[in-house]
């Protein structure tokens, strides 16, 4: 047997399963792969979940920077408005800010899932060329990158809605412990 087919055989023997599925090799490839089934999904990159996310304006864990250190988010401060013992003043200000931010991420999430989808109808009509597949991952990025932003914004926000008292007890009720600087 030729050394460097036996080597092959070697690697993919020792190979964990997952590897083996990954690449191709092992009895369950064919039906088990990472990513069976995407195929069949309305935008290859997104999953029904993300698309649901992006249209309802949810945070996705964007903002994950700004809550773990010190700057809530104005959905979970409402959520947590008693504990808080927020003002009438700045229960109105956080659901504005709230308000805003949704109807402001409904919108970009509609972007980056348009700009998705346009990626994915480029690929799928094999009418994609290098400088028009980097155009639309530009967009993509972009649209992600305001998203995130808006996101982290509003985070921003709070930390001029809330007293440095309600965002330590913030931290805690959300699990959080002490943080850092705060």
């Amino acid at each position: 047997m030729p050394r460097l087919l036996l080597a092959a055989l070697i690697a993919g023997a020792l190979a964990s399963p997952a590897e083996a599925q990954h690449h191709g090799h092992g009895p369950q490839a064919a039906d088990a792969t990472p990513y069976g089934g995407f195929q069949r999904r309305e935008i290859k990159a997104l999953s029904d979940q993300q698309i649901a996310d992006l249209r309802a304006g949810r945070g996705m864990g964007l903002a994950l920077a700004a809550e773990l250190n010190g700057y809530p988010g104005p959905m979970h401060v409402l959520e947590l408005a008693g504990q808080l013992s927020l003002s009438p003043e700045q229960r109105d200000r956080t659901s504005a800010a709230l308000a805003a931010m949704s109807q402001e991420a409904i919108t970009i999430g509609a972007q980056v899932i348009a700009a998705e989808l346009e990626l994915d109808r480029l690929f799928a009509s094999r009418t994609v060329t290098q400088q028009i597949m980097a155009a639309a991952v530009n967009e993509i990025a972009a649209a992600q990158a305001r998203l995130r932003a808006l996101h982290l914004g509003y985070h921003l926000v709070m930390a001029t809605i809330l007293t440095p008292e309600q965002a330590a007890a913030y931290a805690r009720l959300r699990g959080y412990g002490p943080v850092r600087g705060g």
